[in-house]
């Protein structure tokens, strides 16, 4: 595949064999950004975990304190007072079976799907059309919960969801090239320590084996995993 002028030009500016410290390579991150968008941050990072094995899952939630510059469009499953107050909050949608219906048709205008609990016997019903798409509402996410309001705030304000991947990785943003180098040192810091936090007593060895982050369209500038670890133990 050929890589754009811009592409190339950016690698000009990276030592690809490099380990970076966090914040040097968040800088160059956005010293390469050359999209005609505000690209997004991303991380990505390869864990000492073997995803197969209930007991080494790796999932959560984080609220990043600047957010991802994304503002998501929530869909609330509820009924009644719940409904009511999902709308009040700020949700995009709110409703029952008649979301469940539109969904099932092929709608899927909103970014994150909650639920409250006496829901899911209609929410579950959409599990092969909502799972694939890491749309279905779960506990272990936050996403199944009769604290709407919260939940809602939350997750508008830059909440999001990790989840380790089958080859061990998880991928996120944190937040886009135009947010100042602060900024996004804080969100990757926030981040970095609830993963560590979300340390499977089964895992063995070096937890964070490699470290990487880029822009939407940029290059991948490695991190030094150890000073990440060190930086947020």
């Amino acid at each position: 595949m050929k890589k754009s002028k811009a592409y190339q030009e950016a690698l000009k500016k990276l030592d690809r064999d490099r380990l970076y410290d966090p914040a040097e390579a968040l800088q160059l991150v956005k010293d390469m950004s050359s999209a005609r968008f505000d690209e997004t941050v991303e991380i990505h990072i390869k864990l000492g975990v073997d995803p197969r094995h209930a007991d080494q899952q790796v999932r959560g939630t984080v609220s990043l304190p600047h957010g991802t510059g994304k503002t998501r469009k929530v869909l609330v499953f509820a009924k009644g007072d719940k409904q009511k107050e999902a709308l009040n909050a700020g949700a995009d949608y709110a409703g029952a079976e008649e979301l469940a219906e539109k969904i099932q048709g092929g709608w899927f205008d909103f970014d994150v799907a909650v639920a409250t609990p006496d829901m899911m016997a209609v929410v579950g019903k959409l599990g092969k059309i909502l799972g694939p798409r890491g749309l279905m509402p779960n506990p272990k996410a936050g996403t199944v919960t009769f604290d709407i309001e919260r939940t809602i705030s939350e997750l508008k304000a830059g909440r999001i969801e990790y989840r380790v991947d089958k080859t061990a990785i998880i991928h996120v943003p944190i937040g886009r090239v135009s947010f100042e180098l602060e900024k996004l040192s804080d969100n990757l810091n926030v981040f970095a320590e609830a993963l560590i936090k979300a340390r499977p007593a089964a895992a063995k060895g070096q937890y964070m084996r490699s470290v990487s982050v880029c822009s939407t369209m940029g290059p991948g500038v490695k991190i030094n995993p150890l000073v990440l670890m060190a930086a947020n133990r």
